[in-house]
């Protein structure tokens, strides 16, 4: 435990670090990748990874904590836009990943179990890996259409700072979007599926709110996905139907294991 609270602490000042590089390259109107720049980034969610690692895996089973379980979606985001970033222009992601990666890791560290550590089938663990792909994709989708909402408006009132400048074209932002989205309503499919396959009584597991917006948060997309294909849908009116699809997630997981773990507890 406390070589995990070391690699925690260690992940977090490493962000940090990874974060003030990114931003002297901003300054310098460059986003070229040094090798001190991936070397610390990668050294930074090899840390995180280690760290989750050492909070989630407890001597009798797995600690899903809240804040845990949201440390593991931070670095499953930080994971997926690295290797996504090997081919598209997602660098300037890092700017709000990081320091959002380090709050979350931190919180996870400094705060008690709220959870009872679960003996998991595979089936379940499967299962818990979907469903942990799906909300990381569809979290980075939502950032993502928040960076077009803001190049969208910057272009409006003509303005390009050295944040702008980093961005690839918009036509390019948006295709990225729908890439996501896409990717992310597959695998909320395939995890919709096998929770209804492996989960025994939706009710007595206190999973029907969970459900209830994930099959909501799952329309919301289908719909958008349906009127980008059909109708052309695109700039805020695509952006706003992201967040409305993302704010079910976040009130399905998000606020399901609030409620059970911080109220109802």
């Amino acid at each position: 435990m406390m070589t995990g609270s070391i690699l925690g602490f260690a992940a977090v000042a490493t962000y940090l670090a990874a974060w003030v590089l990114h931003q002297r390259q901003l300054r310098l109107d460059s986003w070229a990748q040094p090798l001190s720049l991936q070397t610390v980034t990668m050294a930074a969610i090899a840390l995180h990874g280690l760290a989750v690692s050492g909070l989630l895996f407890v001597d009798n089973g797995l600690d899903l904590s809240l804040l845990k379980i949201i440390a593991l979606l931070a670095l499953v985001i930080n994971v997926l836009v690295r290797i996504s970033g090997l081919k598209k222009p997602l660098q300037s992601l890092n700017l709000f990943l990081f320091p959002i990666a380090a709050l979350c890791l931190l919180a996870a560290l400094l705060s008690p179990s709220t959870k009872p550590a679960l003996m998991m089938s595979a089936n379940m663990q499967a299962h818990v890996l979907i469903s942990l792909l799906a909300y990381s994709l569809l979290a980075i989708a939502a950032l993502q259409a928040m960076l077009a909402g803001y190049q969208d408006w910057q272009l409006k009132h003509k303005h390009q700072n050295r944040l702008m400048r980093t961005f690839p074209p918009v036509q390019t932002m948006e295709a990225l979007l729908f890439e996501l989205i896409w990717a992310g309503e597959i695998l909320l499919t395939l995890s919709l599926i096998s929770g209804f396959l492996f989960y025994d009584d939706l009710f007595a597991q206190k999973l029907v709110h969970k459900v209830a917006f994930s099959l909501l948060a799952w329309a919301v997309y289908a719909t958008l996905l349906w009127g980008r294909h059909y109708r052309g849908w695109r700039g805020n009116k695509a952006i706003r139907w992201t967040w409305a699809g993302f704010s079910a997630i976040l009130l399905g997981f998000i606020g399901s294991k609030f409620v059970v773990e911080f109220i109802l507890s």
